[in-house]
């Protein structure tokens, strides 16, 4: 009922499929997304494989993205999620092996930042001592990461460029730090990158 959300600097309205990422897959009890979960619409099926044959491991999260908040400092809805038990595996064993965790689009982080923290992760699961080991977990998450709060598992981040002061914004400064990005923001304002949905991503790497 209805349409998809278009941004102002798209010309038409795009078929159903176009919001679809390579990762999409239905869901048994019919749910999904109320948005594109538009970070992960650059990865093609070529490039996946181009991406596994050079060693780099994908782990799989269900995620059903909320409407991406438009207002000033709004947090963002409470989304669907879950983490399977070979996801928290993988990501584990990543990270004890010294490899990096890179999320692709903010609701991941929220997923994964979930399923670590002893508080939300899902039905009374906790995490291991000093934070940061991932566990299986389904439900919804609210959590809302800030500089304050931090990352506990993620080390970088494929993600749109969101818009000022959405609270999103905060989870990038918590994986950034405020300068790099401003820096990177600024780069973009200048060089015309787009926003959001049909837009330009950028990946977030910190030292």
């Amino acid at each position: 009922h209805g349409r998809p959300i278009r941004y102002g600097y798209t010309e038409r309205d795009q078929p159903l499929s176009a919001y679809q990422s390579v990762f999409a897959v239905p869901d048994a009890e019919g749910h999904g997304s109320a948005e594109m979960p538009s970070a992960a619409r650059p990865f093609t099926e070529r490039l996946v494989a181009r991406l596994v044959s050079r060693g780099v491991q994908i782990a799989p999260v269900s995620l059903h993205t909320g409407v991406a908040s438009g207002e000033t400092h709004e947090p963002p809805y409470p989304e669907r999620f879950a983490v399977p038990p070979s996801t928290a595996w993988l990501v584990n064993a990543a990270r004890a092996g010294g490899g990096r965790i890179v999320a692709v689009g903010t609701t991941a982080v929220r997923a994964l930042e979930t399923a670590a923290d002893p508080a939300r992760g899902g039905g009374g699961r906790t995490a291991e001592p000093g934070g940061g080991a991932v566990r299986a977990a389904a439900g919804w998450t609210d959590l809302v990461v800030t500089p304050e709060r931090g990352v506990r598992v993620v080390d970088g981040l494929l993600t749109g460029l969101h818009e000022p002061e959405a609270s999103h914004l905060l989870m990038l400064a918590a994986l950034a730090g405020e300068e790099l990005l401003c820096s990177s923001y600024t780069e973009a304002i200048e060089q015309g990158y787009l926003w959001h949905e049909f837009g330009d991503v950028h990946l977030i790497l910190p030292h």
